[in-house]
């Protein structure tokens, strides 16, 4: 049986800290009517503004789910770690770490296993709309920010707020078995999901730089004709590698992904909003032949286009 210690900081998501219990309540039951040993004791901690000498006994694994609201500018993120609930929770993670315990968090939590030094030289993920503010911050750590989980062992991070239903499914996969992992997804009616890129808003990403800011507006205005990257770059004034780095440190993207991301959002709008046939999109979009769109909508989504149509 793997002992595990949720800590729950004041304010975090509610959402994610009811998928991470109802989880892993999830598959003792499941256990438990096969007749097996539960998979998972599991003991919460709650930290809130007053210090209290809370001590994580024995933990296997220690979970935290999202932060939760108020973490929407950096200012805000980083008073919120700054917080005595955040500091604790800091130092808890560190200590369960230095005594075998592996560790896990999601969303603005993964903010906190990397204030430890914990994630320095390893793969990571964060929430997408995070990620420039995580490279900034935490240089030393590969920052895997299209991927939704990353299981780094003995320390997983998860994605955007809802990628702790995935990242506990690759805990109970680790600690409990694929099988059983499988089960509850089932049994939670859970589909499997590898990449945050399909949900990312690349407009947003790129407001955050006014050089990178310009070269998507640039693509839109120029998205029905092939370019070359050097043509983009030279667009925005910035030599090819520089504007290369620029990309990849404010969306965690490749030009070419850059460009696609672009292409693709667009696309999807017109399968959404037109009569358009994929043809007709995949010209407007830049692509000539329509399987190569129709190929990069199914690898981003796992949807055909028709799955984007309006009800009829």
């Amino acid at each position: 049986m793997t002992r595990v210690t949720v800590i729950e900081i004041e304010g975090c998501l509610a959402s994610g800290a009811a998928i991470t219990h109802d989880v892993m309540a999830t598959a003792n039951q499941i256990s438990k009517t096969a007749k097996r040993t539960l998979p998972f004791d599991v003991t919460t901690v709650r930290l809130g503004p007053r210090r209290k000498r809370e001590r994580l006994r024995g933990a296997d694994l220690v979970i935290v789910p999202g932060l939760g609201l108020g973490v929407a500018s950096a200012d805000e993120l980083d008073a919120k770690l700054k917080s005595p609930a955040c500091r604790r929770a800091c130092d808890m993670l560190a200590q369960s770490f230095e005594a075998g315990a592996a560790l896990a968090a999601a969303c603005a939590s993964t903010f906190l296993l990397a204030e430890t030094g914990l994630l320095d030289g390893r793969r990571a993920t964060t929430t997408w709309w995070l990620g420039p503010l995580f490279r900034e911050r935490y240089p030393m750590v590969e920052l895997a920010s299209d991927r939704i989980v990353v299981p780094d062992w003995p320390i997983a991070t998860g994605g955007a707020a809802m990628a702790q239903m995935d990242l506990m499914l690759a805990i109970v996969g680790k600690f409990a078995g694929p099988k059983l992992a499988n089960a509850c997804a089932n049994y939670l009616l859970l589909d499997e999901r590898r990449s945050q890129v399909p949900f990312m808003a690349i407009n947003y990403l790129a407001s955050q730089d006014p050089k990178i800011a310009k070269a998507e507006k640039w693509v839109r205005e120029n998205i029905a004709r092939d370019f070359a990257m050097e043509e983009l770059a030279e667009a925005v004034a910035l030599a090819p590698r520089t504007f290369a780095r620029r990309i990849a440190a404010t969306c965690g993207v490749s030009p070419i992904q850059f460009v696609q991301r672009i292409r693709l959002e667009t696309a999807r709008y017109l399968l959404e909003t037109t009569r358009l046939s994929v043809d007709q999109i995949s010209r407007q979009v830049g692509y000539a032949e329509p399987s190569t769109l129709r190929r990069l909508i199914r690898r981003d989504t796992k949807h055909s286009p028709a799955h984007f149509r309006p009800a009829a």
